[in-house]
């Protein structure tokens, strides 16, 4: 009986924790979204309903907060994000590509213009932009399979273009810096990739 309660008391501190973990997770990424570029603990804390110290006891310092909201971020991109048949047609495909880009993109917005100003002083966050590029190039690797091996030596350069082109920071030039509704920077997108891609 003894060693059944201390089961699940640990069963039970477990399962606290990782509510814990979540909710300050998802209070930090809230923040975030609402134009919070920097929430002090204090604020995290209060958001997720938990104390300070309680936030502290979860995540040892703000790396290991920023590597749980990345995979969140990961977690929930994949949610959104359809698989695209690299066997359709070109056109079909370039024209998937860039709304799925764009419609991720956006999303992802607030936590990249965040996460830019911590880049310079943080491992984790510019570990977790060099993973958010494998994720696009490897996307792009599969739907333009045919016309990357097409490209012989220059499909490297080639996906190394398309990843440029359909990533955060090009999105951001289109939106924050040119003033483009999402429809226009979608449209200049697939403009891009197409002429990339011969079309």
């Amino acid at each position: 009986m003894y060693i059944a309660n201390v089961t699940a008391g640990v069963d039970g501190r477990t399962a606290r924790a990782m509510r814990t973990r979540q909710a300050v997770v998802d209070a930090f990424l809230q923040l975030l979204a609402e134009g919070e570029p920097c929430p002090p603990a204090k604020l995290v804390a209060a958001r997720a309903g938990v104390s300070v110290r309680a936030l502290w006891a979860n995540f040892t310092d703000l790396e290991n907060l920023y590597a749980a909201a990345g995979q969140r971020q990961i977690e929930r991109q994949a949610a959104i994000a359809r698989r695209i048949d690299p066997r359709l047609p070109l056109p079909d495909r370039v024209a998937a590509l860039c709304r799925q880009r764009a419609r991720v993109l956006e999303f992802l917005t607030p936590v990249a213009r965040a996460a830019q100003l911590r880049e310079p002083f943080s491992p984790q966050l510019r570990a977790d932009r060099s993973r958010q590029y494998q994720i696009a190039r490897d996307e792009l690797a599969r739907v333009f399979a045919p016309e990357l091996d097409a490209a012989g030596p220059g499909g490297s350069e080639l996906l190394h273009a398309l990843t440029a082109a359909t990533t955060w920071p090009v999105w951001s030039a289109l939106r924050d810096h040119l003033g483009l509704s999402v429809a226009a920077a979608r449209r200049v997108m697939s403009r891009t990739v197409g002429a990339l891609l011969g079309l």
